[in-house]
């Protein structure tokens, strides 16, 4: 599983026109889903947004996580980070889970998310997002739970 984590100000996702989730303060994360992902994957990921310190103290250092800050969270599906391009121009799609089985497993993601930290929201799951934000810092990180990088 792999997640890009953008700390932000402000965050959203519109869906037909329409704003379908919003959050103020807090971390936008953007997740892919590989073929062989298990819970503990999901469980990886979900810790270390939850545990990222990524937020400003009163000194200005990152010692802070979400929970310290009280943040909001933003998670969207994004299969295309297991897009493979390191041959040819068009990228490989061959890693990520399929669309079916990735449906029912993001949504166990949402909800292990939601049990462990309560101001959670979502995209909607393979559909046409426009995604809006102002990065804080700018701050992104980058996870991958099989930790290859």
């Amino acid at each position: 599983m792999r997640a890009v984590v953008q700390r932000v100000k402000e965050a959203s996702v519109e869906v037909d026109g329409k704003i379908i989730s919003k959050i103020g303060n807090g971390l936008l994360v953007f997740v892919g889903i590989n073929h062989d992902d298990t819970e503990k994957d999901s469980d990886y990921i979900i810790a270390k947004c939850l545990g990222l310190r990524i937020f400003e103290d009163d000194g200005g250092l990152m010692n802070l996580s979400l929970c310290d800050v009280k943040g909001q969270v933003l998670v969207v599906s994004q299969f295309t980070l297991y897009g493979d391009a390191r041959k040819g121009r068009r990228p490989s799609f061959s890693d990520a889970m399929k669309p079916d089985l990735a449906a029912a497993f993001f949504d166990r993601f949402v909800a292990k998310f939601k049990e462990a930290y309560s101001d959670v929201f979502t995209g909607e799951f393979q559909s046409h997002m426009e995604v809006k934000l102002i990065n804080s810092g700018p701050v992104t990180i980058l996870l991958d739970s099989k930790r290859l990088f």
